[in-house]
């Protein structure tokens, strides 16, 4: 039980991070383009200095994109403490945001104020001679300490949970006023300042264990780069891998490296920091090693993969087999979400799902030995590879040894694939029993599932809802990149088949917590479902 509930919570901080992660490919996009075309290196060597030399109308509208861009990497910490605050409040969700904004900014002036009171830093906003490089760091222009991401964290994480605590509290009638909703604000403001008063003591040495933790992880070299790459990609399952790999990605725990003369933390980070620097031979691939190794098996692997099981589908059912696998193959290649390939033999044969993680696993490490230092902003696609990889030229990147690689980890998919669902008999999609429907998700699918969740009360949404145990059996809903996130009140009631017939393509549960995978188009039917629940609980209260 304790287990089930410690999971429900993880569950939850996963698909909180997940509204500030969905911001980074805007941010990628503005940042990739801008410093790419403003290159001096780039311009002079296609000879474009009348189209994106300075001064001319490109090179400004460039300039305002990289700025753009980078404006929201550098203020990370701040959109992680609204979008976390956001993310785990259960109800009137823009309360969470506006406290923890506030929260946000008293922390973090709490803390300045007592460096300013210890000396360490002086009234004009510079850092003492004395104080360790790297501790002390502008946030939002305020000198404060160093905590980056975690700070925005622990500030989401705290005043959700006073937001949850709170917002319905009944004052005496002199403070009414001040009750409900309006007391999240005032307490949170409460709490965070003397939360700065404790971080400033506890801080430091929460800092200390975290670059210690960094140093283990980056002098295990690539032997640690292969456990990571299999630990993340055998979280995906239960989707904890957000909650895994965010801290390699944003904080010290993935790395440090000075940039410009400003310490910078976190693989992702040190990446565009590298990305905006003009003076950057070849970016770092110990920081990229987080995700460079994911082009390799998300634009080669796992259409290799795809490809084996469609050569594997019985001749009567290869149409069906193979609308469904080259969708989630082009997808998978396009925009690197896995889930809708990985699902399709997750279940039925978690053998192959084995093989997938300790081949993905090694990918990672392959391209760290090689020198392969593409950035991303969310997954490993085409996209990113453009802009990231190919954009900023092969000198800088390695970008070209994906290429013969990934055409090595095709065959591999292709084969093993191949070799271990003829032997075991796997029922992957188009094998499977002839009374079993092979489901085909194709475009004039999804349109016609969109159109219906349109109508409130009706298909898709009504079929959820039942799926889920019925309207009073539903708490949280949410979302990722592909998964609908739902808390529920009895697990038991939950029915597998009513949800397979609104389209879902694989059922996670875990106590409370049940993710019902749907692919990239599950923001439209999270949004959807939540408006006809709306219209259930306004109903329910009517009836009242």
């Amino acid at each position: 039980m304790m287990k089930d509930k410690v999971f429900g919570i993880l569950q939850r901080v996963g698909r909180s991070f997940m509204l500030p992660i969905a911001i980074l490919p805007v941010a990628g996009l503005l940042l990739g383009i801008g410093s790419s075309f403003t290159n001096e290196t780039t311009i002079a060597t296609y000879g474009l200095q009348s189209i994106l030399g300075e001064g001319t109308i490109l090179h400004s509208l460039l300039v305002i994109m990289n700025k753009a861009g980078s404006v929201i990497f550098d203020n990370l910490p701040l959109i992680f403490a609204v979008g976390v605050a956001i993310g785990m409040a259960k109800s009137e969700k823009e309360v969470s945001a506006l406290s923890a904004l506030i929260a946000f900014f008293v922390m973090h002036v709490t803390i300045n104020a007592i460096l300013v009171l210890t000396g360490q830093v002086l009234e004009d906003g510079s850092v003492a001679a004395d104080v360790l490089e790297g501790t002390i760091a502008p946030v939002c222009g305020i000198p404060s300490l160093q905590m980056g991401v975690f700070g925005g964290i622990i500030v989401g994480l705290g005043v959700a949970a006073l937001h949850n605590r709170f917002h319905k509290i009944v004052l005496p009638s002199a403070l009414s006023f001040f009750g409900g909703s309006r007391f999240v604000p005032i307490i949170s403001t409460l709490v965070y300042l003397l939360v700065g008063i404790l971080m400033y003591f506890v801080w430091p040495w929460v800092q200390i264990g975290i670059f210690k933790l960094g140093g283990l992880v980056t002098n295990t070299g690539y032997f640690g780069t292969l456990i990571f790459g299999i630990v993340k990609r055998a979280l995906i399952p239960f989707g904890l891998h957000h909650v895994f790999y965010l801290p390699f990605w944003q904080t010290a725990v993935g790395g440090t490296m000075m940039v410009d003369g400003n310490l910078i933390q976190g693989g992702q980070n040190i990446f565009f920091a590298q990305l905006a620097s003009p003076d950057v031979a070849h970016f770092s691939a110990d920081a990229t090693r987080y995700f460079s190794g994911e082009f390799i098996f998300m634009i080669f692997g796992l259409p290799g993969a795809a490809l084996a099981m469609y050569q594997c589908a019985k001749p009567e059912k290869k149409k069906a087999a193979g609308g469904l696998l080259l969708s989630a193959a082009l997808t998978c290649m396009l925009t690197g979400i896995t889930e809708p390939i990985e699902f399709s033999f997750l279940f039925v044969a978690p053998l192959l799902f084995g093989v997938q993680v300790l081949l993905a696993g090694s990918a990672y490490m392959v391209a760290h030995m090689l020198n392969i230092a593409v950035g991303l902003t969310f997954s490993g696609g085409l996209l990113d590879l453009f802009l990231f990889g190919i954009l900023q030229g092969n000198a800088k990147t390695g970008w070209l040894w994906i290429i013969p690689v990934g055409i090595i980890y095709f065959l591999l998919y292709y084969f093993l694939f191949r070799i271990l669902i003829k032997k075991f008999n796997f029922k992957t999609p188009g094998r499977e029993d002839d009374a079993e429907e092979t489901r085909l998700y194709t475009k004039k699918d999804v349109v016609e599932r969109r159109d219906a969740a349109k109508n409130k009360g009706t298909d898709t949404s009504i079929l959820i809802t039942e799926g889920l145990g019925g309207f009073e059996n539903i708490g949280d809903v949410d979302c990722c990149a592909t998964r609908l996130r739902v808390t529920v009140k009895n697990p038991e009631k939950v029915q597998d088949e009513i949800l397979k017939q609104a389209g879902a393509r694989g059922i996670i549960k875990k106590g409370q917590g049940i993710q019902v995978v749907y692919g990239p188009q599950v923001t439209v039917i999270k949004a959807n479902l939540e408006d006809y629940l709306n219209v259930l609980k306004h109903n329910t209260e009517d009836e009242k």
